[in-house]
C-alpha cells in the first residue's frame, strides 16, 4: 500500500483500541421515505430481520445493538449519521458549520446524505440477518464495482474491503457492509486537497471505530 494509506491505517487501528461512538443524532423516526430504493445487486440481497452482533465477527467483537427490522435501522447503523462522523467530515473539511443531512431507511438500507458546498457524500449501511449474507452481499457489490481494488494489509483492519476510483469505500463487518459513496464530490476538497478516495477511507474507519464493541 501507498505510504500515505499505510499512515491512515494506523491511526484508524489506534482509533479502533479507544471508546467508540456514542448513540447517533436523530432516531429512525425521523427518517424519510425515498421513492425508491438505493441501486443494490439484484442477488445475494440480504432478507430484513434480526442480526446478531455476537455471531463471530471479526476481531472477536460484535457491533453494538446491530439488529435491524423492518421498522427500522439498528443503532450501530443510525451512528453514520452520528456526531464522531460529522465531527470528522468538518475537521477534515475545515467546514464553518456542520453540513445538512438527510436519512432514509428503504431495503434494510440506511443511508445518511452530507449535502456539502462541493456535492452530496452518501453513507449507507445494508443490514443483513447475519455475518454469512452480509459476506455473500459483499461480494457480489464488489464483483460488479467497477475498477474495485481490494483494500489489503493493514489498511483493511482485518475486514473484507474495496475501494473504487471514484470515490468509494466499502467494508463488509459482521452483518453489515458499510458504504462510504464520495464519487458526488470532486476529485480533491478541502484546504489541504484531500482526494475523495482518502475522504471516503478516513470517515470509514471513524464508522469502524464507532462499532467497536464495548464492555
Amino acid at each position: 500500500m501507498k505510504n500515505p494509506k499505510q499512515a491512515m491505517a494506523a491511526v484508524a487501528v489506534a482509533s479502533l483500541l479507544l471508546s467508540g461512538c456514542g448513540a447517533a443524532a436523530g432516531t429512525a423516526g425521523s427518517l424519510s421515505t425515498p421513492v425508491s430504493g438505493p441501486s443494490t445487486p439484484s442477488t445475494a440481497s440480504p432478507a430484513a430481520g434480526t442480526a446478531d452482533g455476537h455471531s463471530g465477527g471479526h476481531h472477536g467483537g460484535g457491533t453494538p445493538s446491530a439488529k435491524a427490522s423492518a421498522d427500522g435501522p439498528s443503532e450501530a447503523a443510525l451512528m453514520v449519521c452520528g456526531d464522531q462522523p460529522m465531527d470528522r467530515l468538518t475537521s477534515i473539511l475545515d467546514l464553518a458549520s456542520d453540513p445538512h443531512t438527510i436519512s432514509s431507511w428503504a431495503n434494510n438500507t440506511f443511508t445518511c446524505t452530507y449535502h456539502l458546498p462541493e456535492g452530496a457524500l452518501k453513507i449507507s449501511v445494508q443490514e443483513a440477518t447475519d455475518q454469512a449474507s452480509a459476506l455473500k452481499y459483499f461480494n457480489a457489490m464488489q464483483a460488479l464495482a467497477e475498477g474495485a481494488k481490494t483494500i489489503e494489509g493493514l489498511a483493511s483492519l482485518g475486514f473484507p474491503a474495496y475501494e473504487t476510483d471514484d470515490g468509494s469505500a466499502v467494508f463488509q463487518k459482521d452483518s453489515m457492509i458499510l458504504h462510504v459513496d464520495a464519487s458526488g464530490l470532486p476529485p480533491t476538497l478541502g484546504p489541504e486537497s484531500i482526494t475523495r478516495n482518502a475522504l471516503a477511507y478516513q470517515l470509514s474507519t471513524t464508522i469502524l471505530a464507532c462499532w467497536v464493541e464495548h464492555p
